[in-house]
């Protein structure tokens, strides 16, 4: 991470604040979600944020363990420290848009029309999915990996080439 974080994003929710209980952070993380995208029923660009809520696991919606946890396999996704501690980034991301420190874009996921938000400074990035009457929060996730911040800085200056 490099320079001052934006001050609309919220603290990290850290696992040691819960004294190591895994039932009791995950709770916390569910809390947060469920008042950012379920409470609280935000939008992106005037249109309206919806949810991809099945499979349900443990009770909770599909988007939460996305935002959570890995994997391919809905049934099997393990969780991911660094996913859970910015559980409070995806909604001041989506609701900054237009703030410079967030680069924003579209592609295609096979038949997907994502949207792509990427907080370059924090190597933060959060999906979305335009299914044209509203849209979907799909994922969020620190992007490590040197080689995957160099692909989505080319999807990003192929996307504003095509699109100035």
């Amino acid at each position: 991470m490099n320079g001052t974080p934006p001050d609309w994003l919220p603290p990290l929710v850290l696992f040691s604040d819960y004294g190591g209980n895994w039932e009791a952070y995950l709770e916390a993380l569910y809390t947060w979600f469920k008042w950012d995208f379920i409470d609280s029923k935000p939008v992106f660009q005037g249109k309206r944020l919806g949810l991809k809520r099945y499979p349900l696991s443990q009770g909770k919606e599909a988007t939460f363990w996305h935002m959570t946890s890995e994997g391919s396999d809905e049934e099997n996704r393990t969780p991911d420290f660094r996913r859970c501690e910015r559980i409070r980034w995806p909604k001041p991301v989506i609701e900054n848009d237009t703030d410079p420190a967030v680069k924003v874009w579209r592609n295609q996921r096979g038949r997907e029309n994502r949207i792509c938000l990427w907080l370059v400074q924090e190597n933060y990035l959060v999906v979305l999915t335009d299914r044209g009457e509203y849209i979907l929060p799909w994922t969020a996730y620190l992007v490590e990996k040197p080689h995957q911040q160099r692909k989505l800085e080319r999807e990003y200056a192929e996307y504003r080439r095509c699109n100035p």
